[in-house]
């Protein structure tokens, strides 16, 4: 369910901050922030 939860936020905040970037900035963003909300125990 964590898994769940954390891939609905890192797309959401993808799709808000790379939206301008094209595909490849959804995904990096996406990636990141996937990294960031496993690092803060979201995992």
């Amino acid at each position: 369910m964590k898994n769940i939860i954390r891939a609905v936020l890192a797309g959401w905040g993808a799709k808000k901050l790379g939206g301008g970037c094209g595909c490849i900035g959804i995904i990096v963003v996406f990636i990141i922030l996937w990294l960031i909300l496993g690092a803060l125990g979201l995992n």
